[in-house]
């Protein structure tokens, strides 16, 4: 039987039938569904989990740039990658196996871990952006990737920089960052519908990560802030993961808002999607958050400001101190005690009504435009 197989197809597999043949039986010689493939493309994000969600937006460029692409991306976290991307890879054998055997276009590595290094070294491709492994260590493939680099070896440097972390992401891929959005999806949409009592549903998301300890907010803050958002008339809901777990039953019991437990990613997208307004650090909570285009109060200490990118939907609370954005793990000042739940009630409040919301804001983008 003489059968023309189009091998550069989007839809064919290799190894089993591809959907449209499974729907109408239909051979590749004259089926018209048939998609060509002109590039394929490979991102490297393994984590965290929140800085693959704001890697996202590179997908709309991507897409834009090389419309016929064939896009996979290599990750530790599956579950939060676009439906777009037309293979999700984990760092496992069976797939990195996969990886080494398939030439693609253009790689791009934008993880300084070295397993990232190492294999962006191995894999075959036309062309290489991002980080990868020289003498042992992590290196800037090109300029491209120099200031991304440079700001992760030295404190101070970091401090001064004035990109957000898309513009460098976006800038190590070659590309000007116009403003992309960040891609999530909602799986459970109506999961957590039934929660909401009052117009306004406030999350709180009470962890900050194992690593950078010194961006906690006490216990005793949290149960103030909920009490007072309560009084407010706003539904309050404590969220986390299991290490919150014990502590969100007492600032429930202590704070009279509601606490349902911890879940897994894509539930916790949902309960999120549920929220009005999110108050939380620098965690994943907040990526989600934005990728769902909730309104947030964000506290910052220890983190350049300039690294974010709020899309017009949040305020960032910091302490009074010339020392924001030290990066330390731990922090002997306890500056994150600086951080009233007073001021983060009123960051709530201006949020919730969208003229003070505007004129926020405004403020927030001035303060973010770099020196002249």
């Amino acid at each position: 039987m003489d059968t023309k197989v189009k091998v550069d197809c989007k839809f064919f597999k290799g190894d089993m039938p591809c959907k449209p043949y499974k729907d109408g039986e239909v051979h590749c010689d004259v089926c018209p569904y048939y998609n060509p493939i002109d590039k394929k493309i490979l991102i490297i994000k393994l984590g965290a989990i929140g800085d693959v969600i704001r890697t996202t937006p590179l997908l709309k460029r991507l897409g834009q740039e090389f419309p016929h692409a064939e896009i996979s991306w290599l990750t530790y976290y599956p579950e939060v990658i676009p439906s777009q991307v037309a293979k999700v890879y984990t760092f496992i054998l069976k797939d990195i196996l996969t990886l080494l055997a398939t030439p693609f276009d253009m790689v791009y590595n934008l993880d300084k871990d070295l397993e990232a290094c190492s294999l962006i070294s191995m894999l075959k491709a036309g062309v290489k952006k991002g980080f990868y492994l020289e003498n042992g260590r992590c290196s800037p493939i090109d300029q491209g990737a120099y200031h991304k680099w440079l700001t992760g070896l030295f404190d101070d440097v970091s401090k001064e920089n004035i990109k957000s972390y898309l513009e460098e992401i976006f800038e190590i891929c070659g590309f000007d960052y116009r403003g992309e959005e960040y891609l999530i999806e909602n799986k459970h949409p109506h999961l957590f519908k039934n929660i909401k009592t009052k117009p306004f549903l406030i999350g709180l998301n009470t962890g900050c990560g194992n690593r950078w300890k010194a961006r906690l907010w006490s216990e005793e803050y949290w149960i103030e802030l909920a009490k007072k958002l309560i009084t407010d008339g706003c539904d309050v809901i404590l969220l986390g993961g299991p290490e919150e777990h014990e502590k969100n039953e007492r600032i429930a019991k202590a704070s009279g808002s509601f606490y349902l437990g911890h879940f897994p990613i894509e539930k916790f997208i949902s309960l999120i999607g549920q929220c009005d307004l999110l108050v939380t650090g620098v965690t994943m909570a907040l990526h989600i958050a934005i990728g769902l285009k909730k309104k947030f109060v964000l506290m910052n200490n220890i983190f350049n400001r300039n690294e974010f990118e709020l899309f017009n939907l949040g305020l960032i609370v910091e302490p009074k101190l010339d020392c924001i954005g030290c990066y330390k793990i731990s922090c002997e000042r306890d500056c994150m005690r600086l951080i009233s739940p007073d001021e983060v009630q009123t960051a709530c409040k201006g949020l919730m009504d969208g003229s003070a919301a505007s004129r926020e804001k405004e403020k927030e983008y001035i303060c973010r435009l770099p020196s002249l």
